[in-house]
């Protein structure tokens, strides 16, 4: 039933008339079609979080309910888009209105004219379930697209046909209904899978602070919370370009448009490691930047992770990249104070904590409906106010996120990045992947692990006797402890994001670097306890060549850091 708006408060209106309205429900608003969310209902009057700018829309004016909540278009075309928060294609956005978006306009997120060639995976008789693969297109050079039928869809094939196809043409038929090679989805309901699965193998992101100390397991959740100027956006850039996902999904929550810019700008010109393709070939862009709407701000993050999902039922593992969650909070701040609703912490709605965890909970490894093993990745930014980790937000996130990386404004301010503080950084990961690091890397990471890491954290307490007494007043032992504190911090925790070689580092060689830097300083000790004095161990011209294994290029690191390993050990012998 179509009714009239009564009142508008900027993104909320509230329009009478609406008797049979849901929940959640997609209304059309005024002269303009602007797109919104039924989000309360009182009698036939319902409040309305509006998608886009209410300014000039007047009681009186239309309200045109469709009856169906926020929904996707699940299909081909989706990788190398970039979308706004309710996936129209910016692109075609900009075709139609220019560089500022005019307000009401609607595009297919989906290419209609462009033509795939579908081949089927089922036959004429089959009888197939849902989620089922039933054939397969190219989508691009490295992703390979498996058509999925529709979640709530079974049914006995009864003609399906391999050819060139538009998104909306017919590619066969059950018995209930047509098949397409696209099929929508409610971006607020998680698509089903048969089960979730433990979590036992890492998602490396080739930076080395991540990876060996604070790792995430493909299926996991991390957060980056960290003040202004601290890294998040860059450490998120790092992780979108190198993670090892099949599909990267990168939300852009009312964050600047020039970081968007960058991404844009940057994923096209660079080479996926593993395929020689660009990254692009791989990822897809959600865009809903400070200047955009405040209520589809939300719809953006679900958007995200509804992509995610898709990709993750035919079989990938994907990764989904929110920065930042803060900014959806805040929009759902303004939205609860509209709708004068009883504020909670800070003005944050009392329902926080559980909207965070509904979304971060669709994160995981999961067996599909197709029955393939696959997973699904969050990794979500947080933008405390003043770097301030106790407010609503951060302390919401850390209770359900698994991974914390904890960005630091002193170690940023001392040009030391990426800006995670390993003291204060954990991972609930660790004991787990604990089996695939020594299967896979060595039998003895673990160990070197704790071995670096109390190194550390003994370096920390030795600071501050340092401060009181001076390093000189400190045993020769607990002085080469600082020594080698420093190696780790400047020769292996610190990494350059735009250097050639050093912003991606495999496992092989991440290991083998911190082997050689933890051989270093028992060697050291060794030589102290022999009579050697402290000034030749601590000035050794060794130093200089640790100092540069972070540069050796990939292929030949394992090769030269052995033979640094044997310059070592002749050297203290």
């Amino acid at each position: 039933m179509n009714g009239k708006i009564r009142r508008v408060t900027g993104p909320l209106v509230e329009a009478e008339g609406m008797r049979g309205a849901r929940m959640h429900d997609i209304v059309y608003l005024g002269d303009e079609r602007l797109m919104s969310e039924v989000i309360k209902i009182k009698g036939d009057v319902v409040s309305l979080q509006v998608y886009e700018d209410t300014t000039g829309v007047k009681p009186g004016e239309p309200a045109e309910n469709t009856f169906e909540p926020l929904s996707v278009e699940l299909g081909p075309g989706i990788l190398t888009s970039i979308y706004d928060g309710v996936q129209r294609p910016l692109n075609e956005l900009r075709a139609m209105s220019g560089d500022f978006i005019a307000r009401g306009l609607v595009s297919k997120p989906l290419d209609r004219k462009k033509k795939w060639h579908f081949t089927p995976a089922v036959k004429k008789g089959d009888k197939i379930s849902a989620g089922q693969i039933i054939g397969s297109v190219a989508e691009t050079k490295i992703i390979e697209h498996k058509i999925l039928a529709p979640p709530n869809v079974n049914g006995v094939v009864k003609d399906i046909r391999e050819g060139d196809y538009s998104v909306e043409d017919p590619i066969g038929s059950l018995d209930t209904l047509e098949l397409k090679l696209f099929h929508k989805w409610p971006v607020k309901a998680a698509r089903p899978i048969r089960k979730k699965l433990k979590p036992d193998e890492p998602l490396v992101t080739g930076s080395r602070v991540i990876d060996v100390f604070f790792p995430i397991a493909k299926g996991g959740t991390a957060a980056i919370p960290g003040p202004f100027g601290a890294g998040k956006t860059v450490v998120q850039h790092q992780l979108a370009k190198w993670v090892d996902a099949d599909v990267i999904v990168y939300v852009g929550c009312g964050e600047r448009g020039n970081e968007m810019t960058d991404v844009l700008d940057e994923f096209p010109k660079l080479k996926d490691p593993k395929t020689g393709e660009s990254l692009m070939e791989r990822t897809t862009l959600i865009a809903n930047t400070s200047n955009m709407p405040v209520a589809a701000r939300e719809a953006s993050v679900y958007t995200g992770i509804t992509l995610a999902e898709y990709y993750r039922d035919m079989g990938y593992n994907t990764a989904m990249m929110a920065d930042s969650s803060s900014r959806w909070a805040e929009a759902m701040r303004e939205i609860s104070a509209r709708l004068e609703e009883m504020p909670g912490e800070e003005g944050y709605p009392a329902y926080l904590g559980s909207r965070l965890a509904s979304f971060y909970e669709r994160a995981g490894k999961v067996e599909t409906l197709s029955g393939k093993i696959s997973s699904a990745s969050i990794v979500g930014a947080v933008s405390p106010p003043g770097g301030d980790l106790s407010e609503p937000v951060t302390q919401n996130t850390l209770r359900i996120v698994r991974v914390f990386w904890s960005l630091d404004a002193r170690l940023a301010d001392r040009r030391h990045f990426p800006s995670i503080n390993w003291l204060t950084s954990y991972s609930l990961y660790t004991d787990t992947l604990q089996q695939w690091f020594e299967e896979n890397m060595s039998k003895d990471m673990t160990s070197m692990r704790e071995d670096a890491m109390a190194i550390l954290q003994r370096e920390s307490e030795l600071l501050e006797i340092v401060q009181l007494v001076g390093a000189d007043a400190l045993p020769h032992e607990e002085r080469i402890i600082l020594e080698t504190a420093k190696m780790l911090r400047e020769d292996f925790l610190q990494q350059d994001a735009f250097h050639e070689i050093d912003t991606h580092c495999p496992s092989k060689k991440q290991h083998d670097m911190l082997a050689v830097i933890l051989s270093f300083h028992d060697r050291c000790i060794q030589a102290l306890d022999s009579g050697v004095k402290l000034d030749d161990v601590v000035e050794s011209p060794l130093r200089e060549d640790i100092a540069k294994m972070k540069y050796i290029p990939s292929d030949k690191s394992e090769a030269e850091l052995k033979a640094l390993m044997e310059k070592i050990k002749g050297a203290f012998n």
